[in-house]
């Protein structure tokens, strides 16, 4: 399965705070969670907590339901606009030295943002609807491209 990938994060090379994947199949839920982030950047506390609209958890049962959520998926795609999305993403997967959650296999996808053409999310600086905004602007890249 595809899904669209988007984190929020504290500042540039910062500890993730939002992580979301939002399927390609919209009957499927998608996935949002928060990450308690004790000391924002002025930036990030100012527009990234405000938007978060969940409560924030611990960075391991982050790890846990995200694991989790893409466990029973034999070949999951995810797919983003920004390298350090994928950083985190993979990352999450981490669970100590050459150990990591057990996904059988997990690909990435980088997508030129520049190419699929604006479009703005719901609510800024919220990984979810964002990631639901970057879903609807790759599937209507493909197609008007034919992709």
């Amino acid at each position: 399965m595809r899904y669209f990938l988007d984190t929020e994060f504290n500042g540039f090379g910062g500890e993730l705070i939002s992580i979301a994947l939002v399927p390609a199949d919209e009957g499927i839920a998608p996935f949002y969670e928060a990450i308690a982030c004790p000391k924002p950047t002025l930036w990030v506390a100012m527009n990234v907590i405000p938007a978060l609209q969940t409560k924030p958890l611990s960075h391991t049962e982050v790890a846990n339901r995200f694991a989790a959520y893409l466990l029973d998926d034999p070949e999951p795609l995810l797919v983003a606009d920004w390298p350090e999305d994928i950083a985190h993403a993979a990352r999450l997967l981490v669970t100590g030295p050459g150990q990591m959650k057990p996904i059988r296999g997990i690909r990435f996808e980088l997508v030129d943002p520049s190419l699929l053409g604006f479009g703005e999310s719901a609510a800024p600086h919220n990984a979810h609807q964002d990631a639901v905004a970057l879903r609807l602007k790759v599937l209507d890249h493909e197609r008007r491209t034919g992709m």
